[in-house]
């Protein structure tokens, strides 16, 4: 098999991993020509389910079922697109593989979900001060983040030559045998120095971890290595593949893949299981203020820093729809949301980040419970539940997105929503009107597009600087464009309504 060649396109394999699924999408990019834009056209070859197994009570993920999926893909893609010109992996944060001193893996991974960091803040708390951990990682604290799942796995973080690989560095290792750590993601782990882009080493020796062996940190659009010659002849390629770092962070990658004019004011939210808000910034904000809103500090590409917060995202409706489903309840989604569009607006809402709603279980219920504890009338109906976790998501948006600009003494003109959520209209205009400002929604597979994008720097097939990246099209992507409408009040007003 030939790669494609350059008058035709340059083909990347992106691989781009959600908390729910797995895809391996190929990027066939096509230079500028004239005076159009150069272009990407993304085309999936293979998806496949991801998500939690539960083993003697505890949430793990099946690793080796997504490499599988991963190899099944790049074969795919080979066979429909010629070798790949590079393959880059990107997915979720904060969750890792330790390897032993032969460098196998230590067990399954953890899911981030499972209970077993019930305690960890305050005893890393006890340890580092929380103003002192926020003045060098940045990073928002989370129960689940990888500085607090690593004190809860002491136990098995004494073996010898414990090594740690963030979950698109390990999935990596397997496939070159190189050991690397990628910063947008290290930048989760709350053990980085987002100032240096480096590890943060006396952070690391005071928590009582320096005997845990932390990777080499490489930059986005880094040569990690060459797929490997057993892997390469199994896949039945016919000539080397690099693999390179991507913003391996998905929401880094997807903040690359937003079609942002240079020079435009945006805000972005990346929208699927979790939705991060936030902003591009050139530094991190590290202000008490800044620590006391818990926003986030994590490394973008070129140098930038994602100015964000977490919000519970698109995994309160995916839960209850699970929980409706196991309940025999109907589950059609755009039926559902039809019915909700119907349901006046700010009936009910409550506060999507409490972190009841983290683990898995009865969300309907406890969502209902939540909202008639601040003294509202709980959802009676489906189609009123949906309505409330929309409400309260856009509400939650406006209050992120306000922040932001608070804090980092920014101002924003527009939002974009990419991910999996520019699908749901009726959460696009909702974010429109709480907001107050315009929302550009699309593309759908950013996080995919900024994976092929960097890539494609690497490898010469584009050239440029971020806004350059982001000038390339994606053609028949449809990008919709929801103006605010409705008294912005009404928003303002329901805020007081989430804390009863």
């Amino acid at each position: 098999m030939e790669r494609t060649q350059p008058g035709e396109g340059v083909t990347h394999v992106a691989v781009d991993l959600g908390a729910s699924s797995g895809r391996v999408i190929a990027g066939t990019v096509h230079p500028a020509a004239g005076s159009a834009a150069a272009s990407v056209t993304l085309h999936e070859v293979n998806r496949f389910p991801n998500g939690p197994v539960t083993v003697r009570g505890k949430l793990h993920w099946d690793v080796l079922r997504l490499y599988a999926g991963i190899l099944e893909g790049i074969r795919a893609a080979a066979r429909s697109h010629g070798v790949p010109a590079g393959i880059g992996i990107d997915s979720w944060a904060v969750d890792y593989g330790l390897l032993d001193q032969a460098g196998e893996l230590v067990g399954n991974p953890v899911h981030y979900r499972d209970a077993r960091t019930a305690g960890m803040v305050e005893r890393v708390h006890a340890l580092v001060p929380p103003a002192e951990l926020y003045g060098v990682t940045g990073a928002q604290t989370q129960p689940f983040n990888t500085i607090f799942q690593l004190e809860a796995e002491r136990a098995v973080l004494s073996g010898p030559q414990r090594r740690m690989l963030m979950i698109p560095d390990l999935l990596a290792y397997w496939l070159t045998g190189q050991e690397v750590g990628e910063v947008t993601n290290a930048s989760t782990t709350q053990l980085l120095d987002v100032r240096r882009r480096a590890w943060a080493t006396e952070l690391v020796e005071r928590l009582g971890l320096d005997a845990l062996t932390l990777p080499r940190l490489v930059e986005p659009g880094t040569r990690i290595g060459e797929i490997s010659p057993d892997v390469a002849a199994a896949l039945g390629l016919g000539g080397p593949v690099p693999v390179l770092a991507v913003g391996s962070h998905d929401t880094a990658s997807a903040v690359v893949g937003v079609p942002a004019a240079e020079g435009e004011h945006f805000a972005y939210i990346s929208c699927g299981t979790w939705s991060l808000v936030g902003l591009e910034l050139p530094a991190p904000v590290l202000t008490p203020a800044s620590s006391a809103a818990n926003f986030t500090n994590e490394l973008g590409v070129d140098g930038t820093v994602r100015y964000l917060r977490n919000v519970m995202g698109l995994w309160l409706l995916q839960e209850s729809m699970r929980t409706w489903a196991d309940q025999g309840l109907p589950t059609d989604l755009p039926t559902l949301l039809a019915d909700a569009s119907r349901v006046p607006v700010l009936s009910a809402v409550f506060d999507v980040d409490d972190p009841q709603f983290l683990p898995p279980g009865d969300m309907p219920g406890r969502i209902a419970a939540a909202v008639a504890a601040t003294g509202q009338v709980p959802p009676q109906s489906q189609a009123e539940t949906v309505r409330c976790i929309l409400d309260s998501l856009a509400l939650a948006y406006r209050r992120a997105v306000r922040t932001a600009q608070e804090l980092s003494g920014s101002h924003v003109d527009v939002i974009h929503l990419v991910g999996g959520g520019v699908r749901n209209e009726l959460l696009c205009q909702l974010t429109a009107d709480a907001t107050g400002l315009r929302v550009v929604a699309g593309p759908v597979e950013a996080a995919a597009l900024g994976n092929v994008l960097v890539q494609a720097r690497a490898t010469g097939a584009l050239a440029g600087s971020l806004a350059d990246l982001r000038r390339t099209t994606v053609p028949d992507e449809v990008r919709r464009v929801h103006e605010p409408s409705g008294p912005p009040d009404r928003w303002a007003a329901a805020e007081g309504r989430i804390r009863g």
